[in-house]
């Protein structure tokens, strides 16, 4: 195995741990406001559940994003460029969580506390849905051209935003805001109690079945782009996890669908 194969498997599980673990903190940000009906108690232990991790789930983005840079650099410039407002949408909406997150604290009155839990779920929707457009973009392909031709030198995306926002893109943006739904609903199944824990699982249980159709709809559009190959498998192997997850949260077993979800997560990365 070579030294950049060696580094691309770096890439792809930094990615992917990123998307796994970043991915229930999104779906408990989503679904704070629907789950936590009780602003003093429901709301605090379903943001306490995320409260400790949150911040250091996003170190795993950092060293993605580092990691690129530091091995393949045209790469990174390409896709960081090329895919500059829907980076900077990220960006912004993961400020805006973390400020939420830190500053609905700093007073006790319920109309400061929902305002921030507005901007809470806001910046955990827009990452959520971005990265899925910019994952599907990824796969479909983007228009390049070399920034000299004939000189070798870097490649740079072409792609307009009209060409970011395909139906394919759009799709796979759907697909990962359900997946952190759901990954989120099962988390705080499992990490909470009370009145949390069970909107939580009876959500989990509502949403398998229709994250599961989306999820199906993207990898045979993906199929319809693609020519089959290992990395197909994988991806039914994450949609039959999904299935799983559905049957092992109908046994109670909060900790093997969570298992099930974060494999799909993984899969579909």
């Amino acid at each position: 195995m070579d030294l950049p194969t060696i580094w691309f498997l770096a890439v792809a599980v930094l990615w992917t741990g990123y998307l796994v673990l970043e991915g229930f903190d999104f779906g408990v940000g989503m679904l704070v406001r629907v789950l936590g009906r009780d602003e003093e108690d429901d709301r605090e232990a379903a943001l306490g559940a995320i409260g400790p991790v949150w911040d250091g789930n996003e170190v795993w983005l950092i060293a993605a994003v580092g990691a690129m840079f530091a091995a393949f650099p045209a790469w990174y410039a390409a896709m960081l460029s090329g895919l500059y407002l829907p980076v900077l949408l990220v960006l912004l909406g993961l400020i805006v969580r973390g400020v939420g997150l830190e500053y609905r604290h700093k007073r006790s009155d319920a109309p400061w506390k929902a305002r921030w839990d507005l901007m809470i779920g806001l910046g955990s929707l827009v990452p959520a849905f971005v990265w899925g457009m910019v994952l599907a973009n990824l796969v479909r392909g983007l228009p390049t051209v070399l920034s000299a031709p004939g000189s070798g030198q870097n490649t740079v995306v072409t792609a307009s935003l009209g060409d970011l926002l395909n139906g394919y893109a759009l799709l796979g943006g759907v697909v990962t805001t359900a997946l952190f739904l759901l990954h989120g609903a099962v988390f705080l199944a499992l990490k909470t109690d009370g009145p949390v824990r069970y909107r939580a699982r009876r959500f989990a249980l509502r949403a398998v079945a229709p994250v599961l159709l989306v999820t199906v709809a993207f990898l045979a559009a993906t199929l319809a782009l693609r020519e089959p190959s290992w990395t197909t498998t994988v991806a039914w192997l994450a949609g039959a996890a999904l299935a799983a997850a559905g049957v092992a949260l109908l046994a109670g077993r909060e900790g093997w669908a969570f298992t099930a979800t974060a494999l799909a997560i993984g899969g579909l990365s």
